[in-house]
This record gives structure tokens, C-alpha cells and sequence, in this order.
């Protein structure tokens, strides 16, 4: 029996129904991504599963006796207190006489009294066990009772808030972004936790990697309806560019037929008592279904402002070494990075990544070494805090500065078309950015950025809250950039799709540098040794010690990475026949892709379906021969590359 089920639910806020007639059972146990454009209606959805929002129509139906909860996208302002006080804050009212107990306790000055009182509620209330499950939860989520809130990194307060939702004990958890602002280490630790999670979860994420872990099912939320997908995310894609396919065939189709229709209209009639009226009834029908039709949000449009070339090399670091406090942040470092270079930084919250950015960029000076710029460095900064964005300015004036255009790909452009290209409409762009949604926010900083001329590009975090689209677009623009990057993300397939190599910030002031991205970091990174890990102290960007990964409850402290360099392994020459063999390989695939390519382009015209059904077999057959060729082609080059 479905724990909770949506049936002909609408919800509308002004404009065309954000949810429309739509239905959806969620089973015990499921895994469900909910995925779709930013501003499709995903928070609002989980709202509804929540009981936080009641639909304009239908009926939202929860099983007797279930119990949800839900992990909001941003820490609420209003938390505060210890680590107890904000978990114990999910039973409700016996939460908040737990806490008030647990504080009447730690007072030095005890009240008896005051401590009598609220004792005797916790009974009349059988409020003790629940003091046993949030022991519980404290320690199953390896957390201090405590510690202040306050004081934590935004990894930790987001774990905190994880164990408010859990100390409900509900059999729907609703998880909305939960990776936003956590580092790698507590991404891993959160899948390896819901892996082991026994009840039913529904979570939006952006992240890829984290979605394919997790996901059983796939939930698209499109133009006001919901799609299921079954958990496999490649599949997902083959099939819903299948379904887009099909569709904008058939609107081609009803198009053609309609502007058909509105001719013979138009013709004049001679006889207007002969005119076939159910022609004309049709015609009316067809027109209300062309108007009511929901065209598919457009994709951003990116194009970068251009900049003169830097220097060859562009920055050079030698024997760096910077503390703060205490605490070691980076200690004989050396590096050059060079004109064309995509570097990635990875490292938990507080280990130094931005202090590193920092000391590259010349905005903080190295206690030892020195770090020497190139020469016709032109820098554009994006800020994770979006601290560059002005709360008392529209879209408008925060990236033409009080221009009325933009030169941007070589050409002057209005800043209201420029600002269309990445989705924002005239009455949007002219808003105050305090009502823009965190996706907007992030698109918008996307768009004054690539507005400047800049041939070093310094990105910290620039994935949050962006939709798969969007986020495929830029990492497309990103790998064609012929400019510099430096790059900061959590976002696994960001950082493999993009970067060429990355700076890891490994512990004690170690900085490796690896060849590839996240991936290639894995395979090549020094064996963990045995060391109990420490939680991060500051938060996510600040100079905190943090040298470890989170420790996952389930399997016990993560290791710390050792400082011992890898020994490399063997390689052996190639012969002469394999060596000519991968020379030609990237020819050949080129022109295997190019032929598929054209394949693809010649079967999506609206026309190519009116063909003979023998034609369309052998075409297909074609088809998937010269992907099989494709394919084979990959593993080779893969295979000799190895060698």
C-alpha cells in the first residue's frame, strides 16, 4: 500500500499552473529523484508531500499513522542553542522540555525546583524515551550534544539538521539539495548513511553522481506534469530525448495541419450554407489545443566576453608556506600553471582551499616562498556567497553597471537580451535580486561574470542550486575555454567533465597535485593510513582546521590520507603497429561521430518518418553499427592510452 499518494493535484501561484492534474504513489522503501528546470515546482512539490502546502485542487492522501519529514534547502535563521536543542526541537513540544531539562542540568547553579517541574511534565508527557532516541540519533550521526550550533561548518549544521528529521523516526524523509555546500568527504558519508536508510526518501539534488548512487526512481517535473522514470540516469536521458523528440515531431505534424486548416478558413466560401461545419468546429479545437500547448523552458545561452591571451605561464609558486593560527594550511608548495590550464581544488570544508585561491590571486601574501603572477592576467572571480551581487540592485544594474549594453562573444548586445539568455524575462531582470530564487541568483552571477573580458577564471563552488541543463551547458563552455580556470566544487562529474588537473588539500599543510579530475585523483592518491578522523571546525570557505574526511557512523572514522607519494606504475613502449594504430584512432572516431551525427540530424526531420518502414529498419541498423564502431573505437583508444 502506498505511504502517501497524490491524486489530480493543481497548485497555481498566478500564470499557468505549476503542478496541473498531477498523480503520484510513493511505495515503502523507494528511493525517488525528483529532477527538472529550476523553477518547475520541485520544492513545491515536496511542500505538499510535507503538509507544509495545501493544493489549489485534488487531494493529497497519507497513510494513517505515517509520519513525515523534511531537510529544507537553506539552514533556517532561527536555529540556534547546542546540537541537542535543535534535534531535540523535532518532537515538538516533549523535544523543547528535553532540552529545557538537559540545560537545568549543565547550570552550575542548579534550580531543583525548576529541575523538579520539568521533570515531572517529561513523565506526565512518557517524554523519556524520545530522550533515548535523540541520544540515539546523536550518536548514530557521530555528533556532539553539546557543541554550539552556531559555531559548526555548514557540513555539520546540514548532519545536525539531517538528525532533526530522523529523531521523527518518519517513514518519508524529503531531502531538498542536500549535498549544497558540502564537501566530497560528507557527500560520500550521506550516501553510504541513506544507502542504509530503511525508510522511503524523495530528494532533489543537482548532483549527478549523488543521484545515480541513490535514486531507484527517477520523477521529472516538466511544464506541470510529472513523468516516472525508472533509477538508471543514462537510460533516463536516451529516453526522455526520445520523448522530446516525438513530441516536437507531433507538434510539427499539428502545426503543419493547422496552418492548413487556417488557409482553407481564409479562402471565402462561396456558398457559406455548403461550408462543412464540423470542419470548422475542428478548427476551433485545434486552436484551443495550440494555445493551451506549454512549450519547454529554453536552455541558457553562454557566451564569454573576449579577452587578450595572458602569458604562457600564468602563475608560479615556490616553496609556499602559510598558517593561520596554529594551524598549518599549506606548507612547500610549488606549482606552475600555465595558459590553457583547468585546475580543480579539492579539499573538505575549512582545509585552506580558499586561503589557497587567495595566495594564487595575490590577495594574501605567503609567510614563506613566493607566488609570482604573469604577465596580462585579466581576472573574473566568482563567489560561492555571492557576495558580488548588490542586494539593493536589479538584474539589470548588477551586470551592466549602469550601462544599457554588454559586448559579449564579439558583439554589443542589449542587457535585457543578454540577460534572456540566461532565462531572466524583462519583469525578472528589472525585480529586486531579493525576490530571485537561489537558481536565479546563481544564473545571474553566471551572467555578470562571463559579461567581463577575463582570461583567468577563478569559480569557487558555481554548481549550487543550478539545474542538469544549465550545469551541462557550463561545463560544455567551460571545456572549450581557452583561458585559464581555476575551479572549487564538491560536484564529482563537474570536476571530471572539466578539469585537467586538480590541487588536493590533503592534511598538516599538504597540497598533491594530480594529472585528471576527481576520478583520476582516486586511482592515483596515496593508501589511507589508519588515523581517527577529526570533524570540521569553521565553515565551508573560512581558514578552519579540517585535514579529514566526515567519519561515516556505519562503518566507523574515515582514514586520513597519507603525505607518501605513489609509487608510479609500470609502463611499457609501445610497438610499432599499436603506436600507429592510436595515432589514427582520433581521426577515425571523429569521423564516426561526425556520420552519426549526420544519421541523427537526417531522422529528426519532421519528414523522415513519412519514408518507406524498410528504409527506416536499415537506417537504424546503420545506426547502431556505427555506434557499436564507436564504441569499440573508445575502449581501443582507452586500452592503448593505459599502455
Amino acid at each position: 500500500m502506498p505511504l502517501i499518494t497524490l491524486n489530480a493535484v493543481d497548485v497555481g501561484f498566478g500564470g499557468p499552473l505549476l503542478l496541473e492534474g498531477v498523480g503520484l504513489s510513493i511505495e515503502p522503501g523507494e528511493r525517488i529523484a525528483l529532477i527538472g528546470r529550476n523553477g518547475a515546482g520541485k520544492s513545491t512539490l515536496l511542500k505538499l508531500l510535507s503538509g507544509e502546502m495545501r493544493p489549489d485542487d485534488g487531494e493529497v492522501r497519507l497513510e494513517s499513522g505515517r509520519r513525515v519529514a523534511r531537510l529544507e534547502q537553506e539552514v533556517p535563521q532561527d536555529a540556534s542553542g547546542s546540537v541537542f536543542d535543535v534535534v531535540a526541537d523535532g518532537l515538538g513540544e516533549a523535544g523543547a522540555l528535553l532540552a529545557r531539562y538537559h540545560h537545568l542540568l549543565l547550570d552550575a547553579d542548579v534550580d531543583l525546583d525548576a529541575l523538579a517541574q520539568v521533570q515531572a511534565r517529561i513523565e506526565a508527557a512518557d517524554a523519556w524515551s524520545l530522550d533515548t532516541r535523540v541520544a540515539d540519533t546523536l550518536s548514530r550521526l557521530s555528533l556532539d550534544g553539546d557543541a554550539d550550533f552556531a559555531r559548526l561548518s555548514g557540513g555539520m549544521k546540514r548532519r545536525v539538521l539531517l538528525a532533526r528529521a530522523l529523531v521523527q523516526q518518519p517513514d518519508l524523509l524529503l531531502l531538498d539539495e542536500p549535498t549544497n555546500h558540502l564537501d566530497i568527504a560528507a557527500i560520500d558519508w550521506l550516501e553510504a548513511f541513506l544507502k542504509q536508510w530503511s525508510g522511503a526518501l524523495v530528494f532533489i539534488t543537482h548532483d549527478r553522481r549523488f543521484l545515480r548512487e541513490l535514486a531507484t526512481r527517477i520523477v521529472e517535473v516538466d511544464r506541470g506534469q510529472l513523468t516516472s522514470w525508472p533509477g538508471d540516469w543514462e537510460n533516463y536521458l536516451r529516453r526522455r530525448d526520445e520523448r522530446l523528440n516525438a513530441e516536437a515531431q507531433e507538434n510539427a505534424r499539428f502545426d503543419k495541419l493547422l496552418a492548413q486548416e487556417e488557409a482553407w478558413i481564409r479562402q471565402g466560401i462561396k456558398a457559406r450554407r455548403t461550408r462543412d461545419e464540423g470542419r470548422v468546429r475542428r478548427l476551433k479545437q485545434m486552436r484551443t489545443e495550440r494555445a493551451a500547448r506549454r512549450a519547454q523552458t529554453g536552455n541558457v545561452r553562454m557566451a564569454m566576453a573576449d579577452a587578450q591571451a595572458s602569458g604562457r605561464k600564468v602563475i608560479e609558486a615556490r616553496d609556499v608556506r602559510f598558517a593561520h593560527g596554529d594551524t598549518l594550511l599549506v606548507d612547500d608548495f610549488s606549482t606552475v600553471i600555465l595558459r590553457g590550464d583547468r585546475i580543480g581544488l579539492i579539499g573538505p570544508n575549512g582545509s585552506g582551499k580558499t586561503t589557497l585561491l587567495k595566495l594564487l590571486l595575490g590577495q594574501l601574501q605567503p609567510q614563506a616562498g613566493s607566488i609570482v603572477q604573469g604577465t596580462q592576467l585579466q581576472i573574473a572571480y566568482f563567489d560561492q556567497y555571492r557576495n558580488t551581487l548588490r542586494e539593493d540592485w536589479n538584474a539589470i544594474d548588477n551586470v551592466a553597471e549602469g550601462r544599457d549594453s554588454v559586448e559579449v562573444g564579439g558583439r554589443r548586445k542589449h542587457v535585457l537580451g543578454y540577460l534572456q539568455d540566461f532565462l531572466f524575462t524583462p519583469e525578472r531582470a528589472r525585480a529586486p535580486i531579493t525576490r530571485l530564487s537561489g537558481g536565479e541568483r546563481n544564473r545571474l552571477l553566471l551572467a555578470k561574470l562571463f559579461a567581463q573580458p577575463a582570461n583567468l577564471l577563478v569559480m569557487d563552488e558555481p554548481t549550487n542550486d543550478l539545474d542538469v541543463e544549465t550545469l551541462e551547458l557550463l561545463e560544455d563552455l567551460l571545456a572549450d575555454y581557452p583561458g585559464t580556470l581555476l575551479l572549487v566544487s564538491h560536484d564529482r562529474d563537474f570536476l571530471d567533465n572539466v578539469v585537467t588537473s586538480t590541487l588536493v588539500m590533503e592534511g598538516h599543510g599538504r597540497v598533491g597535485e594530480y594529472v585528471g579530475g576527481y576520478s583520476d585523483w582516486l586511482r592515483q592518491r596515496p593508501e589511507p593510513a589508519a588515523q581517527p578522523a577529526t570533524a570540521p571546525a569553521g565553515e565551508a570557505g573560512e581558514t578552519a582546521p579540517t585535514t579529514t574526511p566526515l567519519s561515516n557512523p556505519a562503518t566507523g572514522p574515515a582514514p586520513v590520507t597519507s603525505t607518501t607519494p605513489p609509487s608510479a606504475p609500470a609502463r611499457r613502449k609501445l610497438g610499432y603497429k599499436d603506436a600507429r594504430e592510436l595515432d589514427a584512432l582520433p581521426a577515425r572516431i571523429e569521423r564516426l561521430e561526425a556520420d552519426i551525427a549526420a544519421f541523427t540530424a537526417r531522422m529528426n526531420d519532421p519528414g523522415y518518418f513519412a519514408r518507406d518502414a524498410e528504409a527506416i529498419t536499415a537506417d537504424n541498423a546503420a545506426l547502431a553499427s556505427l555506434q557499436a564502431e564507436l564504441d569499440t573505437a573508445y575502449a581501443r583508444w582507452d586500452e592503448l592510452e593505459a599502455l
